[in-house]
């Protein structure tokens, strides 16, 4: 009985597939896409046992350029095991947001939005979107809006 309701789930789910997920919800286990791959052509993954802080925001919003100044801080600090730092960029033109990246001296990795991204994370498309990952890989918190220098270096605690 056991093994032929697997089989119905597992039957379920591969027709599921197609259809949009809903995001995790706090606690539960991140389903993070399959390949992501960051501006500069690197492919980039979760580390396992470690932290990550998402970030979702765009080369237009006033509010995320003053955050991902934080944001970038809290990268570089995290360099040697903090959390692992992702951010994604809503923006369609990478060339725009490779120019606004030197602009502003940020280092931090970058993606361009997906509906993959999106439907593992987030259900609104509030910028800036900071989105907490614990080292067990469940869906902490998500924080909507501009953080102050100190609440964003206060991530380091998560790792």
């Amino acid at each position: 009985m056991k093994a032929t309701r697997r089989t119905l789930i597992a039957a379920l789910a591969a027709c599921a597939a197609g259809v949009r997920a809903a995001p995790a919800a706090p606690g539960e286990a991140v389903r993070w896409p399959e390949v992501m791959m960051l501006l500069d052509g690197e492919r980039w993954t979760p580390a396992p046992g470690r932290a990550q802080v998402v970030v979702f925001w765009s080369v237009t919003c006033p509010f995320c350029k003053r955050h991902n100044a934080h944001v970038d801080k809290l990268h570089r600090a995290s360099a040697s095991g903090g959390p692992q730092v992702l951010t994604v960029s809503r923006d369609r033109d990478a060339a725009a947001v490779q120019r606004y990246l030197a602009a502003n001296g940020y280092s931090f990795p970058v993606t361009l939005a997906n509906e993959a991204m999106s439907a593992a994370l987030v259900a609104r498309r509030i910028i800036p979107l900071t989105v907490l990952i614990d080292r067990q890989g469940r869906l902490k918190q998500a924080i909507p809006g501009e953080m102050f220098e100190e609440d964003v270096m206060e991530l380091t605690k998560l790792a």
